[in-house]
């Protein structure tokens, strides 16, 4: 079981841009996503990527705001985020499954979170 460990998140602006990273221990062949959760509410899906890309899948609320990518040779994921707004504020996590979807339960492997906050 590999462990996930996320980095990049912090304080920006509404509109602002940022880009969070995901990268595994070592390599894994599933799929990889994001999710987040802001506090009192319940875990968010946000994006997902299969090992080779053919299977990629957005959130209804950052569809065509949010970019996933992946890096298989570093094993990592990342995350582009454009035009931020104060609700995106929440605690990201990097997860990894056998399935691209936004079913929780498919994801068996969790990183620690990366803090984005974004301010109005």
């Amino acid at each position: 079981q590999v462990a996930l460990v996320e980095s990049g998140g912090g304080l920006v602006q509404a509109g602002d841009s940022l880009r969070i990273s995901c990268t595994a221990s070592g390599p894994t062949l599933m799929t990889m996503a994001w999710f987040r959760q802001a506090p009192g509410k319940e875990r968010e899906f946000v994006a997902s990527m299969s090992w080779g890309g053919g299977k990629t899948f957005y959130g209804d609320s950052v569809k065509g705001r949010f970019t996933i990518t992946r890096d298989n040779d570093a094993n990592s994921i990342y995350l582009q985020m454009n035009n931020l707004k104060p609700n995106d504020t929440a605690l990201y996590y990097c997860a990894a499954g056998p399935r691209s979807n936004d079913y929780v339960p498919n994801y068996s492997n969790w990183g620690q979170g990366t803090q984005v906050t974004v301010s109005s």
